[in-house]
């Protein structure tokens, strides 16, 4: 009777030990740096249950290969098809992972629930939420069948302690040139709860003929989101790699981009925000720790498009009138649980970075929080930048080296003609590389704010901004350029819906990608004007000894480059700026390392701008 008395106890044991979890939904191509999602039956709720599902529960997952871990934030989806069905009510919840290895991968599941778990610092002692919680399981991954552009087929872009970024798979250092407007990029009509408080709501019309069919996936209940995503085409088409949007917007030069749910309807919205510019909308008219699941699950589609086409997403996270409206300015519940909603969605992205504030101007310290919150929860450990005004470019002294885990900044110039731009790469990647932590810099948003880079129209040329900032930036050692639209002209930093405003000037930008990637190793090289001589604006690259990059705004005799006394020989091709193409040979075709040397003339069109190559043959 003992011994049968014990056998029913252990078999009660193991019945109540065993439970019984719903099949997780894992939905992708499972293969490598492809986003793979796995979707779990959770509790039903919905945007505005009482128990808020988004700051009272959270779900992480663990995913291992090897030696390789991440620790992956999940997020309430409602009924896991939101882009669709507008729900706000599901028992849905869901984790995006982009997994850096084929084989094997396992998961386990963390589903906690409690008050303001999402955003506690210590989980260890947290109640299990049940449903999914221990639940674990394998998959298996495969090579990528990605090419070209794609990002999935060029792996993560990462910061690897270098002044230029790194993409993961194919081992190549990146160069970024595109657009930095129009920040309101996301305020667009086929996007749920888009609102029109200030009158700059897109629909993006221009660009309807751009939509290509192999986008279709990515839209929308039927054909929505068919004109931003031929906006994206464009700008692939013309070979840009880069575009910028802010995530929250509500109190600043447009208010009409955020992912919250609205307390009141979408004209009430409007009213008040186009009258009021301070935080009241903000402390009024929002649920602030209550997102619009289904406006997210839209940009994601956008963001997902933009993959495929090579792009690189700036997420501009806040605004000078936004960074102090969370928490009243104290990095607290609501800033912590904004950023937790950000990488749980959009953080698999393998090509971008999170900028923590545009024209930042938060107390330092406060800074220093919501970077190392980000930095800490991030698994990926994407591009961490800042962004400040131009006068107060000071402040990154605070954040440079090891007082932050930021990796490089977003600067911000002002003269009207780019004067600022070369200098002020100079400076900061000397003063961060004097540190031992070398930032990758990035020029965001170069002129005078009224003016920056005109539209065609106004100058087709665009010689300064060619010259002064794009080239400027690149030959200080600068990773790229993102392009301001000046506030004084059509299709400006706000207004913008047609990016063909400035066709002209995206082929120059294409010709500076084009002599980056294909003649010289930039990563390997540094900024050296201390080996020229000119009467023009003129700056230097180089590998000394090896390659020199001679930019010359006139091109005439009088410039001169120290090659140092040596015996060696090297060639001399220059490069058109402005129309792109083949190298070409000048007046002189090889020179000898004999100091101070002229570089002879360009092919032709002296008075114009040109960039000259010497690489090593003997």
């Amino acid at each position: 009777m003992k011994s049968y008395f014990l056998l029913l106890v252990i078999v009660t044991a193991s019945l109540f030990s065993c439970k019984k979890y719903k099949e997780v939904k894992i939905d992708g191509e499972l293969k490598k740096w492809h986003r793979t999602t796995l979707s779990f039956e959770g509790p039903q709720t919905s945007e505005l249950a009482e128990e808020n599902p988004f700051l009272n529960y959270r779900l992480d997952v663990t995913f291992k290969n090897g030696k390789n871990t991440y620790i992956i934030p999940g997020f309430f989806a409602a009924d896991g098809n939101t882009a669709e069905t507008s729900s706000s009510t599901g028992n849905i919840w869901q984790v995006r992972f982009t997994p850096d290895n084929i084989g094997n991968w396992s998961y386990s599941v963390s589903f906690k629930k409690g008050d303001n778990i999402a955003v506690a610092e210590d989980i260890s002692l947290a109640s299990s939420a049940g449903f999914m919680d221990g639940q674990s399981g394998t998959f298996t991954i495969l090579e990528s069948d990605k090419t070209g552009k794609d990002n999935r087929a060029k792996g993560r872009l990462q910061y690897v302690g270098e002044s230029y970024l790194k993409f993961a798979e194919t081992g190549k250092y990146f160069i970024k040139l595109g657009v930095d407007a129009p920040e309101n990029l996301l305020a667009y009509s086929d996007i749920d709860e888009s609102t029109n408080a200030l009158g700059f709501q897109k629909k993006w019309e221009p660009h309807a003929k751009d939509f290509d069919e192999s986008a279709a996936p990515f839209t929308w209940k039927n054909s929505k989101g068919k004109n931003l995503l031929g906006a994206i085409n464009y700008l692939a088409s013309e070979e840009l790699n880069v575009f910028s949007f802010l995530t929250f917007n509500v109190d600043g030069d447009d208010r009409n981009v955020f992912p919250y749910v609205l307390k009141v309807p979408i004209k009430d919205y409007e009213a008040y925000a186009s009258v009021k510019k301070n935080k009241e909308a903000w402390e009024t008219m929002f649920h602030k720790t209550r997102f619009d699941v289904s406006k997210l699950d839209q940009w994601e589609r956008i963001f997902e498009y933009a993959e495929t086409k090579g792009m690189f997403l700036h997420f501009k996270t806040h605004e000078t009138e936004t960074d102090h409206l969370m928490d009243q300015g104290v990095f607290g519940i609501e800033g912590k649980l904004y950023y937790r909603e950000l990488i749980a969605r959009f953080g698999h992205h393998l090509s971008m970075n999170w900028n923590l504030g545009e024209e930042n101007n938060q107390p330092i310290v406060e800074v220093k929080k919501v970077a190392k919150y980000v930095h800490n929860l991030d698994p990926y450990k994407n591009h961490l930048v800042i962004h400040t005004f131009p006068d107060k470019d000071e402040r990154y002294q605070d954040f440079i080296g090891d007082q932050t885990p930021l990796t490089g900044a977003s600067l911000q110039l002002s003269h009207p003609e780019f004067n600022d731009v070369h200098p002020r790469v100079l400076k900061w990647r000397k003063k961060s590389n004097d540190t031992g932590k070398k930032w990758a810099l990035a020029v965001d948003e170069p002129g005078k704010a009224n003016i920056a880079l005109l539209p065609d129209n106004e100058d087709p040329e665009h010689t300064y901004a060619r010259g002064r900032a794009m080239w400027g930036t690149l030959l200080a050692g600068g990773y790229g350029v993102e392009w301001y639209f000046g506030y004084a002209s059509p299709n400006s930093d706000l207004t913008c819906q047609d990016f063909r405003s400035r066709d002209l000037f995206w082929d120059q930008n294409k010709h500076a990608l084009h002599f980056f990637n294909k003649y010289i190793a930039f990563w390997d090289m540094e900024p050296r004007d201390d080996l020229i001589t000119s009467n023009q604006v003129a700056y230097c690259f180089a590998k000394e000894n090896e390659t020199y990059v001679v930019y010359s705004e006139i091109n005439n005799d009088m410039v001169k480059l120290n090659l140092g006394k040596s015996e060696s020989i090297f060639e001399i091709k220059w490069f058109d700026p402005r129309n792109g193409g083949n190298l070409q040979d000048g007046s002189v075709k090889t020179i000898k390392a004999n100091g101070v040397v002229t570089l002879g003339t360009p092919p032709s069109n002296l008075d114009k701008d040109w960039v000259v190559l010497l690489k090593l043959i003997k």
